[in-house]
């Protein structure tokens, strides 16, 4: 699968948690070996009561839990909106081969911005980045959810 075929697929998940009305951000994990799509999420804080239910997080669980294994060696990860710092240590913990992401998160950030999570000397895991896949798509889904917040 390319970059944009698993974004559009972590798209879809976004929409999904916008939907069940947490905030839009969704994640598939891809193995590229076996071409399968191993999990995918969208965001869940709301719903699960637990503020660790990241779209990143919780489609990392279900990943390590479909392959038994907590290290996603060789796996990728594609995310709509560049991961938090909890996210982050997550990815690395996880040992996530490559990390593709959509858009840049100047705020909440931890890849690009912020703390620059894997450029650490501590981050002991480095996935490659690649960053701005179907960005704009991803940014629109979060401002119209939040515009519609405010009203």
């Amino acid at each position: 699968m390319t970059d944009e075929e698993l974004m559009r697929l972590a798209l879809m998940e976004a929409e999904g948690a916008a939907a069940r009305g947490e905030t839009p951000v969704g994640a598939v994990l891809f193995d590229p070996a076996s071409g399968q799509v191993v999990a995918s999420a969208g965001n869940g804080p709301i719903g699960a009561h637990d503020p660790t239910a990241h779209a990143e997080i919780v489609a990392m669980r279900a990943a390590a839990a479909k392959l038994g294994n907590y290290r996603l060696t060789g796996l990728t990860l594609a995310v709509t909106l560049e991961p938090c710092a909890m996210c982050a240590g997550a990815i690395s913990h996880g040992r996530i081969g490559r990390l593709v992401f959509g858009a840049e998160d100047p705020k909440g950030g931890a890849v690009l911005h912020g703390p620059r999570f894997f450029e650490q000397p501590t981050c002991h895991w480095r996935p490659e980045v690649t960053g701005g896949v179907l960005a704009e798509e991803g940014a629109a889904l979060l401002k119209a959810f939040f515009k519609a917040r405010r009203r």
